[in-house]
């Protein structure tokens, strides 16, 4: 009679489709968040390769299209394929060291293809592992998914800080006042957009923040505009370009245990984020997302891409902006291909300084540890064992943030994992938990902590932080 639908007729916010206008603007703003992340991996390993700066920006398109394609994998999904969950994806982070290695211990014609066949063998490995690497969910309980989560965020600040210096530490005005104070502005641009603006202006406070950031950014001549000059309006990335894949035993070992490293902080992401949207990521959506995961990277080569997984500061984007439908990121991978068929439109992009960027960075990225935080406080912390496991696993995890050659000893196939500070402190915490809560368990009190997502006796852990201020209800879904 109120002419309201039923509540079991009610799409989940996950799976609402926004005005065409919104729709674009808010996955314009998904891209914006991501499009340094992107092209970063095939502006390192294109040098390392051998290639010309001709070359390089042909693989950084690559990257922005396959990245694009994996998106769509991921939100859109088809079979058993995708979380179907507002899941941006792009080139790991994770596979550079190795794959700059091979570069380097290969002549220059052949390092890029014996590459890209290992990417493929990596790929197809993990498409196979994914139903068997997705029951480990279920070692997830919040205590672990506490700590990935703020560690998640934790890891990426000092990428906001490297951005809000300038990106490369080798430049004269790396660090320079100006470079810093354009960060701080952004900052405080998008803490003033995000504190007086309402509805779905509010939402794209980030895309505001940086457009006006980069205006302000023109007369103080940090805003670049050379690459747009020198841009072509079409550049499809032509199929195994820089020859046919080859595959090496030592390459595809490596580019395997990168896999493994990227499917562990997937996992993670997914739970992060099944929480934030309100759809817990339970075992048949992470075995859906990993095949995406891995599909989209072993489809990669094919068009010049690398391995693909989850972006984790478009987590905190989601978390801040409360955009949860996956149709939204679905629009921001149709814009990576067409920026990746479209080098004007890519360099369009790229006008944004990086300092501008770090600036809003560091909004984003400090939402996603304090929805991190927000998850520990569900964790049933008061227990001893709890707040040790935490306590371990954060300070492992940090070792590669605040200590990065702490390592350099040991044997570089392992800094593949231990250089990873989300991996380490994942591991470590799932090990602990196992250790103290079910092995090691001395009594009820000490109960193994199995909240689980999906679990039916495990009551659900309260609204994020991010869902809405403490008091207050938490913000209606952005539709």
């Amino acid at each position: 009679m109120t002419g309201q639908k039923p509540e079991g007729d009610r799409k989940h916010p996950v799976d609402e489709t926004l005005p065409p206008l919104k729709m674009f603007t808010s996955g314009l703003q998904h891209v914006a968040a991501m499009y340094a992340g992107v092209v970063a991996p095939p502006m390192i390993v294109g040098p390392a390769c051998g290639l010309s700066a001709t070359e390089t920006a042909f693989l950084m398109g690559a990257s922005l299209f396959t990245a694009g394609i994996a998106t769509l994998l991921q939100t859109l999904g088809f079979w058993k394929v995708g979380a179907r969950l507002p899941f941006v994806n792009g080139v790991s982070f994770a596979g550079v060291t190795p794959m700059v290695a091979i570069g380097k211990a290969q002549s220059p014609g052949h390092a890029l293809p014996i590459i890209f066949g290992a990417v493929i063998v990596a790929g197809v490995l993990g498409f196979l592992l994914a139903p068997y690497f997705s029951k480990l969910v279920r070692f997830f309980p919040p205590v672990v998914t506490g700590t990935v989560i703020t560690l998640i965020g934790v890891s990426l600040l000092p990428v906001a800080f490297n951005w809000s210096q300038g990106g490369n530490a080798q430049a004269p005005d790396y660090g320079s006042l100006t470079n810093i104070g354009m960060a701080a502005l952004t900052f405080l641009i998008v803490l003033v957009l995000r504190r007086v603006l309402r509805g779905f202006l509010q939402q794209i406070a980030i895309l505001l923040g940086l457009v006006a950031g980069t205006l302000i950014a023109i007369p103080v001549g940090i805003t670049h505009f050379a690459a747009l000059g020198k841009a072509s309006l079409i550049g499809f990335p032509t199929p195994f370009h820089f020859g046919a894949p080859q595959f090496d035993i030592a390459a595809i070992v490596s580019m395997c245990i990168v896999m493994l490293v990227c499917m562990t902080e997937s996992t993670a992401d997914m739970l992060a984020l099944g929480k934030i949207v309100g759809r817990p990521a339970d075992e048949r959506t992470i075995e859906g997302g990993l095949r995406a995961d891995t599909l989209g990277t072993a489809l990669s080569p094919l068009f010049n891409g690398f391995a693909n997984s989850a972006f984790a500061q478009n987590i905190g984007l989601v978390a801040m902006t409360k955009v949860r439908s996956r149709y939204v990121v679905a629009t921001g991978g149709l814009i990576l291909i067409v920026l990746g068929l479209c080098p004007v439109a890519a360099s369009v992009i790229s006008l944004v300084p990086l300092p501008v960027l770090g600036g809003a960075g560091i909004v984003l990225f400090g939402s996603v540890a304090a929805s991190g935080i927000q998850t520990l406080a569900s964790a049933a912390m008061e227990k001893g064992d709890n707040a040790l496991i935490v306590a371990a696993a954060v300070g492992i995890g940090l070792i590669p943030i605040a200590a990065p050659d702490f390592y350099h000893a040991l044997p570089k196939d392992l800094l593949v994992v231990l250089d990873s500070g989300i991996s380490t402190g994942c591991l470590v915490a799932i090990v602990l938990n196992l250790a103290f809560n079910h092995f090691g368990s001395r009594d009820a009190e000490t109960a193994p902590d199995t909240g689980v997502p999906g679990d039916p006796e495990v009551a659900p852990p309260p609204r994020l932080a991010t869902e809405g201020g403490a008091g207050e209800p938490a913000a209606a879904p952005a539709h």
